[in-house]
């Protein structure tokens, strides 16, 4: 590699460091081909790439994109693990390639501008993925919401029973009003009452007869003769 393609590469991984959301260094030795190109397809998953350079290399990359924080993981065979989109998921990939061929022994990285630990590493890689994170802050945000909605809507059905209760009585009673009050039995008249002028008998009362009372006379006595009889 001459002069001028080590001064692209440099300026090519000083873009990616300076681009990418995390860098994991890894110890790469004993790792085959075959088993790299693996590990590339689960880190695509997680929208990072796998660079293997000469240490030289990175140390200008890392200067270049004023990353110094890792010139001292860059030790012995290095691999660089440039993530741009989900770290945990990247993080879970070389894990888990580590565990399998107990290869790939992290040195640590940087995370937004932070230095990390290889135990960082480690601990970043248990965490959930990102899609997983935000499936369960939504969970955590709507169950509240879910217990006023379930209460709003008990609040509103028990309402409309009572309405219900309200319209089915016979006779329906509006709310606000009142019947009037009923009379007392046995209760009279009131003295004075007049009945109205003209008002009608009521029907199948029979007239009763007036009573008459007539006076007579006994007969007056016959009035005698004015003149008297011969004998």
């Amino acid at each position: 590699m001459n002069r001028k393609q080590k001064t692209a590469v440099v300026d090519e991984i000083a873009e990616q460091i300076q681009s990418a959301e995390a860098v994991f260094a890894v110890d790469y030795r004993g790792i085959s081909v075959s088993q790299v190109a693996a590990l590339r397809v689960r880190l695509r998953e997680a929208d990072a790439r796998f660079r293997v350079v000469k240490n030289s290399l990175s140390e200008r990359a890392a200067d270049k994109a004023g990353m110094d924080m890792l010139k001292p993981m860059l030790i012995g065979p290095t691999a660089l693990a440039l993530v741009d989109g989900d770290a945990a998921l990247a993080a879970k990939a070389l894990n888990d390639t580590a565990r399998s061929l107990q290869l790939l022994e992290f040195k640590g990285g940087v995370l937004n501008g932070e230095a990390l630990s290889a135990e960082d590493v480690r601990s970043i890689a248990r965490l959930p993925a990102r899609e997983v994170l935000h499936g369960q802050l939504v969970g955590t945000i709507a169950a509240p919401l879910s217990g006023l909605v379930r209460t709003l809507n008990a609040l509103i059905a028990g309402v409309a029973i009572q309405l219900q209760a309200i319209a089915d009585m016979d006779p329906p009673v509006l709310v606000g009003d009142q019947a009037p009050p009923a009379a007392e039995p046995g209760a009279a008249a009131e003295p004075g009452a007049a009945a109205e002028p003209g008002a009608a008998a009521e029907p199948g009362a029979a007239a009763e007869p007036e009573a008459v009372t007539e006076t007579t006379e006994p007969d007056a006595p016959a009035a005698p003769d004015a003149a008297g009889s011969d004998e």
